[in-house]
């Protein structure tokens, strides 16, 4: 009940304190909090969808970066031909990333395990090079956004209103993966993970069930992708390259695997570590390596099972046997005599 509780405070309370990262950084002068903040929510929204598939239904996927270059060039390019409004992007973004996602879906889950993994490699390189031999739209070079997106009353130009877009997405999902963890849906998809086998049996549709949180899982990545165009004003191939799929995995683990709040806090683990190393060298993946192994191994579980271990009770202490009878034949076995003797 104790635990239901403090899990019940960590959201408002989480977000409460993102809330304040625009105030506090206006108050230090430091505008690059904002730019970083922002970049943190936005991983942190890709990161919270790849947990639909990879902490809900056990399915590692590793092209999900392709979805989050997806939404990045569909704000480029329309905004290279003049289109600057932020709903029809945000429509052609959903639209492109569902079709890719159910096509890709349909053919990647057909396999799991080593196989899964591979495929969604091998779809999100293919999205990659092809990318990367659009030279009309950079290329390799990449895309310049010189509009941001509008949506009539506001638009996200500057890093302010992409935080404050940002934020508003990301507790808005945050919400709904509470409640869908907690649906019939939810149940289903991770059972999907736990017994295949059995979910078949009842009578439900173990494809249809992946394919649906897999096509949900790549739209709602795409948004960020949108966003992310809008903080940087640039779509590049590489925001689509296997290494960016990864670091999103890594979020994911270190914040816990299938917890809601797991991957928003890895997001944030991992990018200010990042910034942490970058600012002592230049070499910094040497120290993000080792420190992400020694996470992975400290916190197994994520956040909320290192929570949990700290809210543990200490070992009760050992009772006393009582001292055998004079005459009387020590029953305890010979290990236990062994231990009491060498103490």
């Amino acid at each position: 009940m104790q635990e239901h509780k403090h899990r019940r405070w960590a959201l408002p309370l989480l977000f409460l304190v993102l809330a304040a990262v625009p105030f506090v950084a206006q108050w230090l002068g430091e505008p690059f909090y904002v730019t970083l903040g922002a970049r943190i929510l936005i991983y942190a929204l890709a990161a919270l969808a790849l947990n639909l598939v990879l902490g809900f239904a056990g399915l590692v996927s590793f092209g999900h970066a392709m979805f989050l270059g997806l939404g990045c060039y569909a704000v480029g390019i329309l905004s290279y031909y003049g289109f600057g409004n932020g709903w029809l992007q945000l429509a052609v973004c959903i639209a492109v990333c569902a079709l890719v996602a159910l096509i890709v879906g349909t053919v990647c889950l057909r396999t799991s395990g080593i196989g899964f993994i591979m495929i969604t490699l091998a779809f999100a390189q293919m999205f990659y090079f092809l990318a990367v031999s659009l030279r009309e739209y950079g290329g390799d070079d990449g895309l310049n956004i010189y509009d941001a997106s509008s949506f009539g009353l506001f638009d996200l130009g500057g890093s302010q209103p992409v935080y404050w877009a940002a934020w508003a997405v990301l507790l808005v999902s945050s919400l709904a993966m509470l409640r869908l963890r907690r649906s019939p849906f939810g149940m289903i998809l991770r059972a999907t993970h736990a017994n295949p086998r059995r979910v078949d049996a009842l009578g439900y549709s173990v494809f249809g069930v992946r394919l649906t949180a897999y096509v949900a899982s790549g739209v709602l990545t795409g948004v960020a992708g949108l966003l992310l165009a809008n903080l940087t004003a640039f779509a590049s191939p590489s925001y689509m390259s296997w290494p960016v799929s990864g670091e999103l995995i890594v979020m994911v683990v270190i914040g816990g695997l299938g917890n809601v709040l797991g991957p928003i806090v890895g997001a944030i683990a991992y990018l200010l570590m990042e910034e942490a190393f970058k600012s002592m060298t230049q070499h910094w993946m040497l120290l993000m390596g080792p420190a992400v192994v020694i996470i992975a191994m400290v916190a197994k579980g994520g956040y909320a099972n290192s929570l949990a271990w700290l809210r543990r009770p200490p070992p009760a202490a050992p009772t006393a046997q009582p001292p055998a009878a004079d005459g009387q034949k020590d029953r305890r076995p010979p290990d236990a005599l062994a231990k009491e003797a060498s103490a």
